[in-house]
């Protein structure tokens, strides 16, 4: 049985997907010209699905870059994709059978 904390191939696949879709809704919305495009942990938590400890975790491991402002704790959208580039297992299949890479 896997971790807790890995992933299936669907579930990065579908993590990517809701990750693209939030970016599409940020490129779509007027800039104003440095503002950072940010999600804050509630977003993180829905995201990935996971729970509050779990990010809180990450943080403290330092796998996932964050801010945080007060209570607040905000992650821009290049550091979330750099964690995922990062986790990210290339599955390679040959003859029926698939090789991580």
């Amino acid at each position: 049985m896997a971790p807790k904390d890995q992933f299936s191939i669907a579930q990065w696949e579908q993590i990517n997907k809701r990750l693209d879709q939030i970016i599409e809704k940020l490129e779509t919305k007027p800039s104003f010209g440095s503002v950072l495009s940010l999600l804050d942990n509630a977003d993180i938590l829905q995201l990935f699905k996971i729970s509050a400890k779990t990010a809180q975790r990450w943080r403290d491991e330092h796998q996932i870059a964050y801010s945080q402002i007060g209570n607040k704790i905000y992650y821009k959208i290049e550091d979330i994709q750099a964690f995922l580039d990062r986790n990210y297992h290339k599955v390679q299949i040959s003859n029926g059978d698939s090789k991580r890479k």
